[in-house]
C-alpha cells in the first residue's frame, strides 16, 4: 500500500484560490489614475447638466483649464518625481514666487532682455533643488526638513529684492502672454502648450527611460535599490533638481498669467501641487503612480474653481474645502490598497 504524499499548504490561504474581482481591482496600480479620470468626468457631465444655458459645454471652457492651470501642471510634475522616489518638497511655491520677483526685477528694473532672464531664473531654480538634494542625501536629513528651510530661503529672497509687487510693462513679457496657438476648437496660450510639453517629456522619460526606473525603484524599496547597485544619490539628487528647474518654469509661467512679481505670490502652492499628485493616483509613500495621473489631479482642481466661478453664490474658499475632502478620500483608497497588498 503506497503512502500518499499531500502538498503542504501555506495558512490562511487555500491551495489553487485565485483572488477574487474585487482583490485584483483593488490590487491594480492604476485605480487611482482611472478613480480621478471617472470622478473629473462625472464632475465635467454635472456642470454640463447644471450650467449648459451659461456655455460651460463651449470648447473654450475646457480649454481655459489648461490655461488657467498650466504653471500648477507644471509644478506638479516636478512634484511627482520628487514623490515618486518617495520625497517631498515643500519649496515649490516660495521656488515660484521667487521666480516671478527675480525675473520682474532683472527685466523691468535692471533692464535684461526676456531671452536672457529665462535662462537664468530656470539656472537658479535647478540649482536651489540641486543644493537641496545634495544636502538631503550626503547628510541624511530628511526631505521635510530642508524643502522647509528652501520653502523660507526663497521666500525671503523674495523680499531682499522688493517687499512691493514690481509690475511688468515689457513688450516681449506683453507680447509672449497674449500670444495663442489656434486649435480650430478654442485656442491655447503659450503657458499651456509648454505645460503639455512638459507633461510629454516627464511621461517619456518616466516610463521609458532608466532614469525613471530607478525612480520607481528607489519610491518602492530604498535599500532593495541601493542593494541592487542603483546610484542612489545622483538620482535623488537629479529628482530634486528636476523639481526645483520645474518650480521655476512654472513661476515664469506664473509670471507670464499674472505679468507681475510679487513677494506673496504662489504662497501655499506647494500644497496644491502635491494635492494634485496625491489626488492623481501618486502613493506618498513613493514607488507607485503615474503622471497622467497628476495631469487629471490637476484638471480636478481646475474644474472646481471653474464651477464655483459659474454657480456664483460660493465663496473661493470652498475650493480649499473640496480639495481637503478629495485628498482624504484618496488617502484613504491608498491606505486600502497598500493594505490589501500586504495582506
Amino acid at each position: 500500500m503506497s503512502a500518499t504524499t499531500q502538498t503542504p499548504t501555506t495558512p490562511g490561504k487555500t491551495e489553487g484560490r485565485t483572488p477574487s474581482g474585487a482583490a485584483r481591482l483593488l490590487g491594480d496600480r492604476r485605480l487611482p489614475v482611472l478613480v480621478t479620470a471617472a470622478l473629473f468626468l462625472a464632475m465635467y457631465i454635472a456642470g454640463l447638466s447644471r450650467y449648459q444655458n451659461y456655455g460651460f459645454g463651449d470648447s473654450q471652457v475646457f480649454l481655459n483649464l489648461f490655461i488657467d492651470n498650466s504653471y500648477l501642471l507644471v509644478a506638479a510634475v516636478g512634484a511627482t518625481f520628487v514623490i515618486l522616489s518617495g520625497g517631498i518638497d515643500l519649496s515649490v511655491g516660495s521656488v515660484i514666487g521667487f521666480t516671478t520677483m527675480l525675473t520682474a526685477w532683472l527685466v523691468q528694473d535692471v533692464g535684461l532682455p526676456l531671452l536672457v532672464v529665462i535662462p537664468i531664473s530656470l539656472g537658479v531654480g535647478a540649482f536651489g533643488g540641486f543644493l537641496m538634494g545634495y544636502v538631503i542625501h550626503n547628510f541624511e536629513i530628511q526631505p521635510f526638513i530642508v524643502t522647509l528651510a528652501g520653502l523660507f530661503l526663497f521666500r525671503g529672497l523674495c523680499l531682499v529684492i522688493s517687499k512691493e509687487s514690481i509690475a511688468i510693462n515689457d513688450s516681449a513679457v506683453s507680447s509672449l502672454a497674449e500670444t495663442r496657438v489656434s486649435l480650430g476648437l478654442g485656442d491655447l496660450s503659450i503657458g499651456a502648450v509648454v505645460a503639455l510639453l512638459v507633461l510629454a517629456a516627464a511621461f517619456y522619460l518616466l516610463h521609458y527611460t532608466r532614469f525613471g526606473r530607478r525612480i520607481y525603484a528607489i519610491g518602492g524599496n530604498e535599500q532593495s535599490a541601493l542593494l541592487m547597485g542603483l546610484p542612489l544619490g545622483g538620482t535623488k539628487i537629479a529628482v530634486y533638481t528636476m523639481s526645483g528647474f520645474c518650480s521655476a518654469l512654472a513661476g515664469l509661467l506664473f509670471m507670464l498669467y499674472i505679468q507681475s512679481g510679487d513677494p506673496l505670490h504662489a504662497v501655499g502652492m506647494e500644497l496644491d501641487a502635491i494635492a494634485a499628485v496625491v489626488i492623481g493616483g501618486t502613493l506618498l509613500t513613493g514607488g507607485s503612480g503615474y503622471v497622467l495621473g497628476t495631469l487629471f489631479g490637476v484638471l480636478v482642481l481646475g474644474l472646481i474653481k471653474s464651477i464655483i466661478q459659474f454657480e456664483g453664490t460660493l465663496s473661493s474658499w470652498w475650493t480649499k474645502i473640496a480639495t481637503g475632502v478629495l485628498l482624504c478620500a484618496f488617502i484613504l483608497i491608498q491606505r486600502v490598497m497598500t493594505t490589501r497588498k500586504k495582506a
